[in-house]
Parts: structure tokens; sequence; C-alpha cells
């Protein structure tokens, strides 16, 4: 779902963010229009715009845990973690976790990728949301999901600040919701 289809329609707080955020065509491969949010984060108002969004809506739904996937959830997840009283989990890349963890492969449009968490880091029963920068084709979410849920944890929502208007992805999240603040922007005159 859309912000803009959950009572934020006209917010000119979706229009900032979608501005903020820079395109970069042929990156990191011809045909690509590289959704690039530093700009977003480099700009404080929209920076702050696109974490209220999200500390808004789940701020009242019993969240106890904020997943973040490597590396640009991490730019959000503990900001949104902190102002809604819940912990902060970072699912990471092969190798990057000290402790004990397990992982999840996941397939990707080039090739496959794996995401790990440590062992522990949720508890049974903890109500969870997986926060990204960008959804696709769904994979990246789909492996957060099955990891946080092979510790027993609930996972109530997805979020991602840019999602496909067709939204592709949400057909991988085993009937997770998610909620999508801005769709892809493109260049005028690219190319």
């Amino acid at each position: 779902m859309f912000a803009a289809e959950n009572g934020l329609r006209g917010d000119p707080r979706l229009q900032g963010i979608s501005e903020a955020i820079r395109v970069v065509p042929h990156f990191p491969k011809k045909g690509i229009m590289f959704q690039d949010i530093t700009t977003l984060l480099l700009n404080h108002k929209a920076f702050k715009d696109t974490v209220d969004i999200f500390v808004d809506r789940y701020r009242d739904m019993d969240i106890s845990v904020v997943a973040g996937i490597e590396a640009r959830g991490f730019m959000f997840g503990p900001s949104i973690a902190l102002a809604i009283g819940a912990k902060f989990v970072p699912l990471r890349k092969p190798g990057k976790l000290p402790g004990e963890r397990i992982s999840e492969s996941y397939v990707l449009e080039y090739g496959t990728d794996c995401l790990e968490m440590h062992v522990g880091a949720v508890q049974p029963g903890e109500r969870a949301v997986v926060i990204d920068d960008l959804v696709a084709t769904g994979g990246t979410l789909s492996a957060a999901i099955r990891l946080l849920e092979r510790m027993d944890a609930k996972v109530v929502e997805c979020g991602c600040v840019i999602g496909l208007p067709e939204v592709k992805g949400q057909n991988r999240l085993n009937g997770k919701p998610l909620y999508i603040l801005v769709e892809p922007r493109e260049l005028e005159d690219c190319c």
C-alpha cells in the first residue's frame, strides 16, 4: 500500500521526499535508473519527514522490533526504533556479524545473496517491522521475513521508502503487508 492511499494523499511531505531522491541513470549498469537516497539524507526536512511518517504509522502497533536491511535500511530503521520504543535489529550481508547467526539466501535479478541475523536478536512472539529503502522484486524483504519468522517473531509489515507502482515484490512477501512512501522517479529527457 502506498502512503498516499492511506490517508496521506496530498501530503506535501511525500512530494518533498520524492523530490529529494536523486535519479542516477545507468547505475550500476546500463538501463538502470538508480534511486539514490543519499540526497534525501542530505535534506534534513525530507529525511525527518521520511522517519516521521514511518513513526506515525508504527507508533501504536505494539512493535518491539525494527529490523533494518543492510545497508540502506540502517539509515531509517534505528531512528524509527528509537522513536517508537523498539529495538533495532540489523539484517546483514554474510560475514559481518561476529556472534552466532542464522542466514537466509535469496534470489536477485542478477544472482543470489544472503542475509544474516544474530541468534537471540528477537524473541518468540515479538512483533516486528522490516525497513528498507526500495522494493522491486521483493527477494530481500522475503528473506528478511523468513529470518525473523524462523526465530518465531511475528512480522507485522514491511516498510520501504520507494516502491514500484505495480509492486511486483508484494507477491513474494508471504502475505505480509507492504507500506511504501513514494514511487520511483524517472529523469525527464534522459538517455
